[in-house]
């Protein structure tokens, strides 16, 4: 089971490769869409990058609740520590 910094790297790499832009710090607190920078269309794309290399699935309303970078990690290490991972909620 990876762990939270570990799952946080990974998340750094996916959203680099992704956008194209250097992140310096995602911390838990920054804010996805007002910090960041992410429109709509980065956040489907980073989460569909995130699916396919945890190979979990997120549903519509957990993804309705991310807001900052920490509810996504809460989400991706409750997901990863959930043996039925792979089952859509």
């Amino acid at each position: 089971m990876a762990d939270r910094e570990m799952i946080r790297q990974t998340l750094l790499e996916l959203m680099e490769a992704d956008i194209g832009e250097k992140f310096t710090d995602l911390s838990d607190s920054k804010r996805l869409r007002e910090e960041l920078g992410l429109d709509s269309v980065d956040v489907v794309s980073i989460v569909s990058q995130i699916e396919r290399h945890f190979r979990v699935r997120l549903s519509q309303q957990e993804l309705e609740k991310l807001v900052s970078i920490g509810d996504l990690l809460n989400l991706l290490v409750a997901k990863l520590a959930t043996p039925s991972s792979t089952s859509a909620a």
